[in-house]
């Protein structure tokens, strides 16, 4: 069987794990730290190399839309939108001991001898202070990009003369530490309002800092049902296609508004609901109508007690909490690839183009609109039959062509940040993946043969069932998952 390394034991290198397992290859899984799990296992404390959340994170994506087809087949069961220790135990059930390899750091990643001929790797690892070379013959890159802190220090004049702390998103775990103390959050993406929340429960002041401001989705959409449950479904993706941009965000930005308005609340950005990632939050304009989070520009300097900000207002404070986003790199990989700037050229935002033997793959390197753990499935599918030649590549100048187009698209589409670099729509992003593998789902087929299914599969909200239904690893039970799926969301 063909070794392959994964690298990374989150929810896209399990992913990428069970694949190879099912393909028949021969997987083995490195994890630098004590546990599988990744950014959705709760520390205390922050390990370095390791992405870091806070105890009440909670995903933005309902549980049918978010769910692995691999790592947990379809079970009826009530929507729980957090992850715990029962999740872990779970999914531990069927890692094999000797198929992941915890506490284990990958140093270097580099091309054999012949490489040319053989599509093999050396990865030289490190655990308990000795390090050791192996051979594989291809390579699952399933560190994610949310490990690198990005705390742009330069941009906040005064800060080394501020005598009060201050931190990244990424440190911060619960509110008791700034028990009434004035705080101002910097930013103003998801995890910035909701630590900005959370704060509000406990500290005597909160400040809500934004550069732009931000369109606030919530979870809880009509009729109750989860917000991507209601928007993700084919008729509507059909829709946008057919629509202008302009008129989307005209129509959403109207229904968001109609729930709360966002320029009494100071929140309206210059930009568009549909030219930035989504921020998701149904408490903030309860916690700003409360008073207890205001509102404020960006920070234009800090004094020893004091924020500036650029309307020229002044606030005494005691805390700042940067959630001013990620960076990410892999100094592991030497010359494989070259990011800049949050940016990395992979064909579908998978594989390197210049390769001479297509036996490397980044799993989960993308930024979604829509839930990232089905489409980390569907790559680590479609990346393990490319090992296995099953599937075959584009040539190189036309993957660095799609490569072009795709870096374009999105620089037109979306606002100037380092975060809009690896952005991918649900459906498209899919079934572009799907075509390559070859289990999109047929609507006229089955609008001739089963009527019911295809009207759920065309209106529902698009789940990963439907890329189980035809194809390589096809699911018995996936017709029946689709139209149940309504049953299970509340």
């Amino acid at each position: 069987a063909r070794r392959v390394a994964v690298i990374g034991a989150g929810a896209s290198g399990l992913c990428a794990l069970k694949c190879c397992l099912d393909e028949g290859l021969e997987p083995t899984c490195f994890e630098r730290s004590k546990d599988i799990g990744g950014l959705w296992r709760f520390e205390e404390h922050p390990e370095d190399g390791r992405a870091s959340i806070y105890r009440s994170v909670i995903i933005n994506t309902s549980k049918e839309t978010s769910c692995s087809i691999q790592l947990s087949r379809h079970k009826p069961g009530k929507q729980e939108q957090s992850l715990s220790r029962k999740h872990w135990s779970c999914l531990h059930k069927w890692v094999p001991d000797t198929a992941a390899l915890c506490q284990t750091s990958v140093c270097r990643v580099s091309k054999r001898p012949d490489f040319a001929s053989s599509g093999q790797w050396e990865v030289l690892t490190e655990s308990e202070g000795k390090q050791e070379a192996s051979v594989f013959d291809a390579v699952l890159v399933c560190s994610g990009h949310h490990t690198n802190a990005h705390l742009p220090l330069s941009s906040f004049p005064g800060l080394e003369k501020f005598e009060g702390c201050y931190l990244h998103s990424r440190d911060y775990k619960n509110p008791q530490p700034f028990f009434g103390k004035r705080v101002v959050v910097v930013g103003i993406g998801n995890s910035g309002i909701d630590i900005a929340v959370e704060l509000s429960h406990t500290a005597k002041q909160v400040f809500l800092s934004t550069r732009r401001g931000s369109w606030v989705l919530h979870r809880v959409a009509d009729n109750g049902y989860p917000f991507d449950f209601n928007y993700s479904s084919r008729f509507l993706h059909l829709l946008q296609n057919l629509v202008p941009r302009s008129i989307q965000n005209f129509l959403i930005e109207w229904k968001l508004n109609a729930r709360f308005d966002h320029t009494l609340y100071g929140l309206k950005p210059k930009h568009g609901v549909l030219d930035t990632h989504p921020t998701v939050n149904d408490d903030l304009p309860n916690r700003i109508i409360s008073g207890r989070v205001r509102m404020k520009p960006n920070i234009q300097e800090f004094t020893e007690t004091s924020a500036i900000f650029e309307d020229g207002t002044r606030e005494d404070v005691d805390a700042v909490v940067f959630a001013t986003g990620y960076s990410f790199s892999f100094p592991f990989l030497e010359g494989c690839v070259k990011v800049v700037e949050n940016q990395i050229p992979l064909y579908k935002f998978m594989f390197p183009p210049d390769l001479e033997k297509p036996t490397m793959a980044f799993i989960g390197l993308i930024q979604p609109w829509g839930a990232i753990m089905p489409m980390s499935e569907l790559q680590s599918r479609w990346a393990t039959r490319v090992f296995k030649g099953l599937n075959e590549l584009p040539l190189q100048h036309d993957m660095e062509a799609d490569i072009e187009q795709k870096k374009e698209a999105m620089a037109k589409r979306y606002v100037k940040s380092q975060r809009h670099t690896i952005q991918v729509d649900l459906i498209p992003y899919m079934d572009d993946l799907a075509c390559q593998l070859g289990v999109k789902p047929n609507l006229l087929s089955l609008f001739l043969t089963d009527p019911r299914l295809a009207m759920e599969v065309a209106f529902g909200p698009c789940t990963p069932y439907q890329y189980r239904l035809r194809g390589p690893g096809a699911w018995a039970g996936a017709r029946e998952a689709i139209l149940t799926q309504k049953q299970r969301m509340v």
